[in-house]
């Protein structure tokens, strides 16, 4: 199914259903929310799925899980081509219950790049029954990659995590932001951690991630990159960018665009 709206996937047939898309740079797909969990996979391309409880990053070869029930909206920030799985959750009970950036590996790739021509609805045991079950197996154990950006709950906290990503600083510093929220050390990293599962410096090395990726995917110079967002020097922002993501950012989105 090629070029089905997000907010029509309810309507199609089928405990697994999937949908190919192609989002021109800068699209938004409002917010809105699915009967099944979601896969989207950015087949090329990168894109910020956003929550009340969080935004995503996701770039190419990866994808990210969506619960069935989750208000969710999507922003391509260059041309991106997905695919997406919808899945019901009654499928397998070891399917993810919280919103999630995975790997995809070599296999997964190939099974999402075929369903996009798989027929529906589609027998049992047939060849689109076996593939959709595949996928369901290798969602489960799937890597989970550290590309979210948890919002607390707290107002005041959320409105200076909201401020300090618009422009990220490695030079703010924990004690800048109890000033700044008139509250003491102690009291706001046990209650940031416990509303983001992360801690501030985590946290803040998540969003300067979120502030590159971007601007990598636009072809942006790395020691310019690193220098705007407040590091001393390119090897700085590439050592922190590797310790997050697993590789440097040179390698991250030189990724060659999949035939399909």
């Amino acid at each position: 199914m090629r070029n089905v709206h997000a907010t029509r996937a309810d309507a199609l047939p089928g405990a697994i259903v999937a949908t190919a898309n192609e989002y021109p740079v800068h699209h938004r797909v409002a917010r809105h929310r699915h009967r099944r969990s979601q896969l989207l996979y950015a087949a090329t391309g990168i894109m910020i799925v956003g929550t009340e409880a969080g935004r995503w990053i996701v770039p190419p070869e990866r994808a990210v899980w969506v619960p069935a029930g989750m208000d969710h909206e999507v922003k391509s920030l260059v041309h991106v081509s997905t695919r997406s799985l919808y899945v019901d959750p009654a499928v397998d009970p070891a399917l993810p219950v919280d919103c999630r950036v995975i790997a995809i590996s070599p296999l997964m790739r190939e099974l999402l790049l075929e369903t996009a021509d798989l027929p529906l609805p589609y027998a049992r045991g047939s060849r689109a029954d076996s593939i959709f079950s595949l996928l369901v197996h290798e969602i489960v154990r799937a890597p989970v990659l550290p590309l979210d950006i948890p919002m607390p709950a707290d107002a005041r906290i959320a409105a200076r995590c909201r401020a300090y990503l618009r422009r990220p600083s490695p030079h703010e510093t924990i004690d800048d932001w109890c000033r700044d929220l008139d509250l003491s050390r102690r009291t706001f990293t046990r209650r940031f951690r416990a509303e983001t599962g992360l801690s501030f410096a985590g946290w803040c090395r998540q969003a300067a991630i979120f502030a590159a990726l971007p601007r990598l995917a636009a072809g942006a110079a790395i020691t310019p990159l690193a220098f705007d967002l407040g590091y001393d020097s390119a090897s700085a922002f590439t050592t922190m960018f590797k310790r997050v993501v697993g590789v440097p950012p040179s390698r991250y989105l030189a990724q060659s665009p999949p035939s399909a």
